[in-house]
């Protein structure tokens, strides 16, 4: 068994208060016996403009020796608490230079209690939709190149897959990672708070459902220097479907035991994974 904490955010275009922000957070957490903390999308720059991240953009940390002077601060940052704090962390979202293009990718890296880099995954689904006057309108493609791998690893908590909100919406994605054995669904997310108070909730609770898996998921939650208003509600919901914890708004956590056998034992009990006859699941 072992406590998982769902960090929860406002983050602005200052990067060192939210990276400021974000250590007292996981501090506090910590001190609460979390060994698993999970960081929202965009926790160290939520900027002016979607273009924004173009400017703190990093060289990714593992490929920095081939770089002159790699940019690497918040990299660095997710680093040196993991090690100080003997945690594993999932760094919410970092945008990393695209060797594609001139663009970015939306990366989240795993990193394991020595400061390791031992993940990363690049966000596949890229949210451009029109919310209308009231929600906004977003075009994240405009500025970030897609990623293309599933990301599932072994950890000390069992097999944990990672995805970055807009993946929510897509089910396929999560059938994927059950084919790679995963257990533990970490979700980092900026849901708006148009699309969050209709959907948030229940798409957390279905993937956790559909999947028998244990979903944590840790979101910006609040409003934001730019004018965007985000949704919050970061959660740990069990292989049931039940909300085992959740912070409806403002800066902060959620917290709760999670345990790889409890996964197993459910999957055993109630096989529906091995019912699927989708001709793409059948061998």
């Amino acid at each position: 068994m072992a406590k998982v904490a769902a960090i929860q955010m406002a983050s602005g275009p200052n990067v060192s208060a939210n990276l400021s922000e974000a250590r007292r957070l996981i501090s506090d957490a910590v001190k609460q016996g979390a060994e698993l903390v999970v960081l929202p999308e965009n926790f160290a720059h939520m900027g002016m403009s979607e273009s924004d991240i173009l400017g703190i953009a990093e060289d990714y940390i593992l490929d920095s020796e081939q770089v002159e002077e790699p940019k690497i601060q918040i990299q660095e940052f997710l680093s040196s608490v993991a090690k100080e704090e003997k945690i594993w962390i999932v760094g919410g979202t970092i945008p990393l230079f695209s060797p594609q293009s001139d663009k970015v990718l939306s990366a989240c890296l795993l990193l394991n209690e020595q400061g390791e880099v031992v993940a990363r995954y690049d966000k596949i689904h890229l949210f451009d939709v029109d919310l209308g006057e009231q929600g906004g309108s977003y075009n994240e493609s405009g500025f970030t190149d897609a990623g293309d791998k599933v990301v599932v690893v072994d950890t000390p908590f069992g097999k944990l897959g990672i995805a970055i909100c807009y993946d929510l919406r897509f089910p396929e994605l999560f059938r994927d990672m059950v084919s790679e054995g995963m257990e533990i669904l970490c979700l980092v997310s900026s849901f708006t708070a148009t699309t969050g108070k209709a959907h948030w909730e229940v798409l957390n609770r279905a993937r956790a459902i559909e999947n028998l898996c244990f979903v944590v998921s840790s979101a910006q939650g609040g409003y934001h220097v730019n004018g965007r208003e985000t949704y919050g509600d970061s959660m740990i919901v069990d292989p049931w479907g039940g909300v085992l914890d959740h912070l409806p708004s403002g800066s902060g956590f959620a917290l709760a035991n999670i345990e790889a056998s409890h996964v197993q034992k459910t999957r055993k009990n109630f096989p529906v994974l091995e019912h699927i006859k989708l001709p793409c699941h059948l061998k």
